[in-house]
C-alpha cells in the first residue's frame, strides 16, 4: 500500500468519485490537497467566524496574501500586501533549512500578489535552551541562522518579532513568518485565472524540480515521529536564497512588462502541492480545469518519478497564466535578460501546460495520462465534524517577577543578541529597525511620507492557563505594539499553533483561541486578511505545545517624521500609565508625547527601564523615577512620557542615568548589562 497520510473514509470517497481505484499520482495529489495544511478541514469552519473585511480591506482571505489600503501618494492608491505562515515541523526536524524555506515561501507569496518585498518578521517558540549541546538549543540557534541567511541574502529587511523559551516546546519549536510588501492597488495580480483565459499557457519559474520536499503538506499535517526521521528530513525543501534574489528581481520586470501591455495575467507561489497544488488551485479558482505535461517541467535530476514531478515541494519556483503572445518576452526575461539557468542548474521558465475549459485535472508522463480527475472534487475544500472537548487551564496565571529578576531572565531580556544577525535597513527605507521601538516602521513609498507599523505578540504561558485568553492578549499586544510607534492599527495577520485536532482537548483549545481572536478583533474593528493554521504540534507522548495564536498587526502612519520611540527625551516630563488606544493616538497626533512603550508581559517598571536602555541608546543619560511596582501583568497599556500628563500619573524623567523605584536605585549601565546577559551566551 502506498504510503499516504489518508484516512480510510477519504480513500474510499475517492475512489467512489473517480468511478475506481486513484492512480498512484493521483493518490500522491489527494493526499497533499486533502490535509490539513492545504485543506484546512479540521478549522475552515471555526476561521470562518473571524472578522475579514472593512474599510482597508482592499483583498481579505482566500488568495496568496491579503491586501490593506495604506494611503494615497501623487494620485495613486497604494496598498500593504501582507502574509503569514509557520513553518513548524520543517524546523525541528532540520532547523537551518526548514526555518529558511519558511522565509523563502512567505516572501512569494506576497511577491506573487504583484507586490514588491519591503520587509519580514518572525515569531519563534523555542525549548529549554539552559543546557549547552542540547537538541533544544541547537534548534534556537539554527533556526536564527537560517532566517538570517535567506533574509539577508535576498535584501530583505527583518523589521520586527518576538521569541519566547519553554519546556513545552521541547520537541516541537513554532516558527512563525510574516512578509509584508508593497503595490498600487490599481497593479495587484490575482492568483487565479483570468476570465477569457481558457488555452492560456502554463508558465513554470525558477528552480529545477528535485526530489526534495516531497510529501511536505502531508508531512506538515502529521505528528512528528521519530523513527521516520529520514522521510521526515526528506520532505523539508532546500533554500537557495541567491537564486530567490534574481527571481524576485527578475519578477519585478516581469511585472512591469505586463503593465506596460495591459495585460491581466496570474500568478501564484509554488508551496505545498508543488506544480500539481499550485496548478490546480490557480485554475479551478477561476473555473476553468488544466492539462500538463510533466515532460516539460525542468528538473535537476534525471529519471524522477512522475508523482515527484508533480507533488514534490522543490524551493524558489512559480507558476504564471500568460496570454500566448506575451509568453516569449516572459521566457526571454527570465532566461536571458536575468539569467537563471545560469545562476542555479536549469533554473528557468518554461511553458509546462495550458487553461482549459472542461474542468478536469490532467497530468501527461511519457505520453501516458497519470492523473484525469475533476479538478473542483480535487481542490474543493474538506470540512471535518471534530469532536470538541472541554480543556483544562493548568495554572494560575502568576505575576512577572520583581523588574530586576524579569529583565535578567530569559523571559524579560534583550533579543538584540538574536535580532543583530538580522539585517533591518538593507533596502535603505527602514523608519525604525527591529529593536529600537515596539514595532518596525518603514516608509516604503519614494518621496512620501507614508509609512508602515508591523508588530507581533503571542505569549504561551498565557496559553498554558487559558488559550481565549492567550488569543485575545496577542490581539492586544500588537495593537498596542503599533500603536507605540504613533501608527493606527489597520488590520491583522494570525498563526494558529496547536496539538491534534482529533484530540479533543487539542481542538477545544483551538476554538477558544478563535473565539478570543474574534472577540478582540471585533471590538477594536481590526479585521484578518492572512493566516494559518498548523496543527498537530505535540510530542512524542502526545502533549500539545502551549496553546500558541500568534498576531501580527499592520499601521499605516501618515508621516513617519512623527514616528515615536521609546528613548527618553526630556528631563522632569511625566510618565504616564494609558490603556485607551485613542487617547494615546490623539495625543501623539498633537505632539505630546515623547516616547512611549506598550507594556506587555512585564509591568510598567520594566517597560521604563527599556525606555531609559532606550534613552541610553540614543546618547542621552536620562533615567526614571517610579514607585515600586505600580502597574502588574493584568494592566496591559502603554508608558508614556508626556508634557501634557494624562492617564494615571507614575512617576518621571531623571536628568541622570539611574532607575528609581521607591528606595532602590540602580545605574542604567549595570542594570543594561544584566539584560543583555542571558542571550549573549546562546547567540554568541
Amino acid at each position: 500500500m502506498i504510503d499516504v497520510a489518508l484516512h480510510g473514509d477519504e480513500r474510499r470517497r475517492i475512489a467512489e468519485a473517480l468511478g475506481r481505484e486513484p492512480t498512484r499520482v493521483e493518490l500522491y495529489a489527494f493526499d497533499a490537497q486533502w490535509s490539513e495544511h492545504c485543506s484546512y478541514k479540521s478549522s475552515r469552519a471555526q476561521l470562518r467566524r473571524l472578522p475579514a473585511s472593512g474599510e482597508r480591506v482592499v483583498l481579505g482571505p482566500g488568495e496568496d496574501a491579503g491586501i490593506l489600503h495604506l494611503g494615497e501618494h501623487e494620485g495613486e492608491r497604494y496598498a500593504v500586501v501582507a502574509a503569514h505562515e509557520s513553518h513548524n515541523h520543517p524546523s525541528q526536524v532540520v532547523p537551518f533549512e526548514g526555518a529558511a524555506t519558511g522565509v523563502g515561501g512567505i516572501v512569494r507569496d506576497v511577491l506573487c500578489m504583484g507586490a514588491q518585498l519591503i520587509g519580514i518578521a518572525d515569531a519563534l517558540r523555542f525549548g529549554d535552551v539552559a543546557t549547552p549541546g542540547t537538541h533544544q538549543r541547537h534548534v534556537a540557534q539554527a533556526v536564527v541562522d537560517g532566517i538570517s541567511a535567506y533574509g539577508n541574502a535576498i535584501g530583505v529587511p527583518n523589521l520586527t518579532g518576538d521569541v519566547f523559551f519553554h519546556e513545552g516546546f521541547n520537541e516541537n519549536c513554532l516558527v512563525n513568518v510574516i512578509a509584508l510588501g508593497l503595490v498600487k492597488e490599481s497593479q495587484i495580480v490575482h492568483s487565479f485565472a483570468p476570465p477569457g483565459s481558457e488555452g492560456w499557457p502554463l508558465v513554470l519559474v525558477g528552480k529545477a524540480t528535485d526530489a526534495s520536499g516531497f510529501g511536505g503538506a502531508s508531512f506538515s499535517s502529521l505528528a512528528l515521529d521519530a523513527e521516520n526521521d529520514a522521510a521526515n528530513r526528506g520532505a523539508v525543501q532546500v533554500p537557495d536564497p541567491f537564486l530567490k534574489n534574481v527571481l524576485m528581481r527578475a519578477t519585478y520586470r516581469v511585472f512591469a512588462l505586463l503593465r506596460e501591455r495591459g495585460i491581466a495575467a496570474a500568478c501564484k507561489d509554488l508551496g505545498a502541492g508543488g506544480v500539481m497544488g499550485c496548478s490546480a488551485e490557480i485554475c479551478a479558482s477561476g473555473g476553468y480545469g488544466a492539462r500538463i505535461d510533466l515532460d516539460r517541467i525542468n528538473v535537476a535530476q534525471a529519471n524522477l518519478p512522475p508523482e515527484v514531478l508533480a507533488v514534490g515541494e522543490t524551493q524558489e519556483r512559480m507558476l504564471f497564466i500568460l496570454p500566448p503572445d506575451v509568453v516569449a518576452d516572459v521566457l526571454r526575461v527570465y532566461n536571458e535578460e536575468f539569467s537563471l539557468p545560469e545562476i542555479a542548474y536549469d533554473a528557468r521558465a518554461v511553458v509546462i501546460g495550458s487553461v482549459t475549459k472542461e474542468p478536469r485535472y490532467v497530468l501527461r508522463h511519457n505520453g501516458q495520462t497519470v492523473m484525469d480527475v475533476d479538478i473542483e472534487l480535487l481542490t474543493k475544500p474538506l470540512e471535518l465534524a471534530v469532536a470538541r472537548g472541554e480543556y483544562t487551564s493548568a495554572q494560575r496565571l502568576e505575576p512577572p517577577p520583581r523588574v530586576a529578576a524579569f529583565l535578567s531572565s530569559l523571559d524579560g531580556c534583550s533579543r538584540e543578541p538574536l535580532y543583530s544577525r538580522y539585517d533591518a535597513v538593507v533596502r535603505g527605507c527602514t523608519v525604525l529597525p527591529r529593536g529600537y521601538g515596539d514595532a518596525g516602521v518603514v516608509a516604503p513609498i519614494p518621496g512620501s511620507s507614508l509609512g508602515v507599523a508591523v508588530a507581533v505578540a503571542g505569549n504561551p504561558r498565557y496559553g498554558v492557563v487559558d488559550p481565549r485568553l492567550a488569543a485575545e492578549c496577542a490581539v492586544l499586544e500588537a495593537v498596542r505594539k503599533v500603536v507605540a510607534v504613533g501608527a493606527r492599527p489597520i488590520g491583522l495577520t494570525d498563526c494558529l499553533n496547536f496539538g491534534n485536532p482529533t484530540n479533543p482537548e487539542h481542538y477545544a483549545e483551538f476554538v477558544a483561541a478563535v473565539d478570543g481572536l474574534e472577540r478582540a478583533a471585533r471590538s477594536l474593528g481590526l479585521p484578518f486578511v492572512s493566516g494559518n493554521v498548523s496543527f498537530y504540534n505535540e510530542s512524542s507522548a502526545g502533549k500539545a505545545v502551549p496553546a500558541s495564536a500568534i498576531v501580527a498587526c499592520i499601521g499605516a502612519i501618515e508621516d513617519v517624521a512623527r514616528t515615536v520611540t521609546p528613548a527618553l527625551k526630556r528631563a522632569g516630563s511625566a510618565l504616564c500609565f494609558a490603556q485607551d488606544l485613542d487617547e494615546v493616538l490623539h495625543a501623539m497626533q498633537e505632539g505630546q508625547v515623547l516616547a512611549c512603550r506598550a507594556i506587555t508581559g512585564g509591568d510598567a517598571c520594566a517597560a521604563a527601564v527599556e525606555m531609559a536602555f532606550a534613552s541610553a541608546r540614543a546618547g542621552s543619560a536620562l533615567g526614571v523615577c517610579m514607585p515600586d511596582g505600580i502597574a502588574g501583568v493584568d494592566r496591559g497599556g502603554f508608558l508614556v512620557e508626556t508634557t501634557t500628563p494624562f492617564g494615571e500619573r507614575v512617576g518621571s524623567v531623571l536628568d541622570e542615568p539611574a532607575i528609581v523605584f521607591g528606595k532602590t536605585r540602580w545605574n542604567v549601565r549595570a542594570v543594561h548589562d544584566a539584560w543583555m546577559r542571558p542571550l549573549a551566551e546562546i547567540y554568541a
